[in-house]
């Protein structure tokens, strides 16, 4: 008789019985559930029917989607089989063709473009004309052209987190009376045990990528999203995602539980200070969305670095660091020097 295996509704991960908890554990992301909770979650999915018309989609999407490979950096780049890569918008070195994709790169939603290349490069433009020790070149026409309309890949998640937190509360009154000085502190057990819900929690799914970068053109407003279409691709590109589900679990518990812990902080109130003695942050069950989210990606190599560039397709926020021409800096720090030294020499002149 084969044992049953059970999977991580969280990460994929497979899950092992721990007998002092009498519950199974996940030691990829560690989460624990019990073992009712996971029959129910693994019933629930064995009973979900597919979607003829998700199936059809599936099918299309592998035979419209050409896969092209970069021998320099390793990214793999998609676009539909009327678009041609005939560039790597990383490392900007040649692709090649290297074949057809399986149904399992997919996304189930998009959001499309908002913002034209025109408007996006307006926008780069009014963002780096203030900066005056950029390069040169960083501003040119031929280095603008290389912005790329990029589909990248984001799994976004839905966390239902279960919530013990136990603190002391404590409440100071001070007073003075007769010529003394009073202090009265009382302490309460603060206790909240929470079923918690966060909703649509992104993370990018590749590697090449900052995720902080990603993070910074955030939010996405969901209210655009859109079933999946083929259509979305014509005229830009798409990253096929490298980083699954359980490569990016720790960033979305990270981020699930912060917003948890926000959550169960301004449920407390009427306290001088509290101080937590529990806090307990169970994600018991993850619902994932596999989606293409809009970036006008760029990226510029100077002295040996690539530095990066984002605009959000939908809404227009902006991210990067710009780099440093060290010698115009140097330059413009000497002049400055000069002109000082020439006022200095001039008003000592007008003194005498």
């Amino acid at each position: 008789m084969d044992a049953a295996q059970y999977k991580c509704p969280n990460c994929t991960a497979e899950l092992k019985f721990d007998p002092i908890s009498q519950k199974l554990h996940c030691e990829y992301c560690r989460s624990s559930f019990t073992i009712e909770d996971i029959k129910k979650i693994c019933a629930d999915a064995e009973n979900s029917i597919p979607d003829p018309a998700d199936v059809q989609s599936q099918q299309d999407f592998e035979e419209h989607t050409n896969l092209y490979h970069c021998a320099s950096c390793g990214a793999d780049i998609m676009a539909d089989d009327q678009q041609t890569a005939l560039f790597c918008y990383y490392c900007h070195n040649p692709v090649i063709l290297s074949g057809k994709l399986t149904g399992k790169y997919k996304p189930s939603k998009v959001i499309g473009f908002k913002l034209t290349k025109d408007q996006a490069t307006s926008q780069f433009k009014k963002w780096i004309g203030n900066r005056r020790f950029v390069p040169n070149d960083f501003k040119s026409s031929q280095q603008l052209e290389k912005i790329t309309g990029l589909y990248v890949p984001f799994w976004i998640a839905d966390c239902d987190l279960k919530v013990d937190f136990f603190a002391i509360g404590k409440q100071v009154r001070s007073w003075t009376s007769g010529g003394y000085s009073y202090t009265e502190t009382k302490e309460y057990s603060v206790v909240r045990n929470a079923n918690i819900y966060t909703d649509g929690i992104p993370a990018d799914g590749e590697s090449k990528i900052d995720d902080l970068l990603m993070e910074s053109i955030e939010p996405f407003d969901y209210k655009d999203l859109m079933d999946f279409s083929m259509s979305y691709f014509s005229g830009f590109y798409a990253d096929k995602y490298d980083v699954d589900k359980k490569a990016v679990f720790p960033r979305i518990r990270g981020r699930a539980t912060d917003a948890a812990k926000q959550i169960i902080k301004s449920s407390i109130s009427g306290y001088s200070a509290v101080h937590p003695t529990s806090e307990r942050y169970n994600i018991i069950n993850t619902n994932w969305q596999y989606m293409m989210l809009p970036v006008w990606f760029m990226t510029y190599k100077y002295n040996d670095s690539v530095y990066s560039f984002a605009i959000n397709g939908q809404t227009g926020k902006l991210a990067g660091t710009p780099p440093l021409d060290k010698g115009r800096l140097v330059r413009f720090c000497i002049g400055l020097a000069a002109a000082a030294a020439l006022v200095v020499g001039l008003f000592g002149g007008l003194l005498l």
